[in-house]
């Protein structure tokens, strides 16, 4: 690949970014400098990484902004480790072809820059995909960040989003930033550890750089490093059963969909009701959004609404609104999706007995990861195996020879909850209900739904 024209344009003087995790983020060309200052990606300030987790662990307000940029400064590292360590000089059938690191660079900086305001609760709603959008703001031309990629070659704009899409010919700049191993991952666990104050999500990521390596298929490990490899999948794990699925967090995300939900409802029953300040989500309650309409929003316009929310003649989406901003989660209880359904079908009659609408007041959430797989090419969307390599250059699936990674291979792990008003467990309820009818609380033991006529 001929580098021309804007390719080759670097800063005079390296530009920093101070970061707490990485210490300094470095930025050599100026292409990526201009990206980070396009008005797409300076959107992503404005979206936090963690959605309704900071209302669980206040520390983790941090935005996708920064982790979009800690992505970007591992990849760096790692085309900087490959073309010192293991180029096509060194190494032609395996090595690293460094003409790849400013589109790997590029894929690793917008990853992420189609997220929605409160990511996932937002899609879920109103079906939208932060992939696919992802995609059309690299490739389409109204965008800023469009127009500063195409500078690069013609047709550049759609290689960095051939990344995205795992598409793209070189499966070593694919799986840099996308595989159960990636820079995406790893910066997210760090990041997403120390703004929460938690040690779950940390591991050795000085340790796993000097054992990262090309091969001609995608990225590998030295066997040396297996442990740190090990260390990593083990942290992931924690931080999704500690962290991401804490049920404090579940519950605020669960207020958060209906509330959406019930503004979706009634503007469709009666759009005069809604003040002309919550116009930015019209086109999503009618499903006609454009590009230009979703980026539009963030966090901050979501909470604006809210707040007009908080007195609309709605009781409904009034209550919800209130209880989203000031910290008034859904109250929950494990149980057993497969044996338990018909307890959850008394616990929502009840509910609905004492007046709460179940269809906004109570819900059913599963939360489950896969801590990691190995790869399976009959299923669709398989995952791409972790391989450590031998002196000799033979590869090691990785749970062959960890024991504590064979154990969490294949194991889907999480759980079922079924969320209601904290309300119900208040004596009130109690008084509400007739002889033949269980009290709402002895339905519960231990954090779990049971048969309250059995012996826990």
């Amino acid at each position: 690949m001929t580098e021309t024209g804007y390719k080759q344009q670097m800063l005079p003087m390296e530009k920093v970014f101070r970061d707490p995790v990485h210490n300094y983020i470095h930025v050599q060309h100026q292409v990526i400098l201009d990206l980070i200052d396009s008005k797409e990606f300076q959107r992503l300030r404005r979206i936090k990484q963690l959605g309704t987790t900071s209302y669980t662990f206040h520390g983790g307000e941090h935005s996708r902004f920064s982790h979009s940029l800690g992505v970007y400064e591992i990849t760096r590292q790692i085309c900087n480790i490959f073309t010192r360590n293991f180029s096509l000089e060194k190494d032609n059938e395996n090595g690293w072809d460094d003409s790849e690191r400013l589109v790997a660079l590029c894929a690793a900086l917008l990853h992420d820059v189609g997220h929605g305001p409160y990511s996932h609760t937002f899609e879920g709603i109103f079906q939208t995909d932060h992939e696919a959008i992802t995609v059309a703001i690299i490739t389409s031309p109204t965008t800023e960040i469009y127009q500063i990629l195409n500078q690069v070659e013609p047709g550049f704009p759609e290689k960095v989003a051939s990344v995205i899409q795992k598409t793209y010919p070189n499966q070593q700049v694919v799986q840099m930033i996308s595989s159960q191993i990636d820079a995406d991952r790893m910066d997210y666990l760090l990041r997403d550890a120390y703004y929460t104050g938690t040690e779950y999500g940390t591991f050795d990521l000085t340790r796993i750089l000097r054992v990262i390596r090309p091969y001609k298929e995608g990225i590998t490990f030295g066997m040396n490093g297996m442990h740190a490899v090990e260390d990593y999948i083990v942290s992931r794990y924690q931080m999704y059963m500690q962290i991401y699925f804490h049920p404090v967090s579940r519950g605020m995300e669960v207020v958060l969909h209906h509330l959406l939900k019930r503004a979706a409802y009634l503007y469709q029953e009666e759009p005069a009701s809604f003040p002309c300040e919550s116009s930015l989500l019209i086109p999503f309650f009618t499903n006609q959004y454009t590009l230009e309409d979703y980026l539009r929003l963030d966090d901050s316009s979501l909470t604006t609404n809210f707040m007009l929310w908080t007195d609309h003649s709605d009781p409904i989406l009034s209550d919800l609104a209130n209880r989203f901003l000031n910290r008034k989660p859904l109250k929950s209880a494990k149980f057993n999706s497969k044996t338990d359904q018909w307890l959850v079908a008394d616990l929502t009659h009840l509910i609905e007995k004492v007046g709460f609408d179940p269809i906004y007041y109570t819900a059913v959430h599963g939360s489950y990861d896969l801590p990691y797989d190995l790869y399976r090419p009959e299923e669709s969307k398989h995952r791409t195996q972790i391989e450590l390599q031998e002196k000799d250059g033979t590869l090691v699936e990785l749970s062959q020879v960890s024991d504590l990674v064979q154990a969490l291979s294949g194991q889907i792990h999480g759980d079922d909850r079924f969320f209601f008003p904290k309300e119900m467990l208040g004596s009130q309820s109690i008084t509400l209900f007739d002889d033949k009818v269980q009290c709402f609380t002895s339905y519960f033991h231990n954090g779990r739904i049971v048969n309250p006529n059995q012996e826990n």
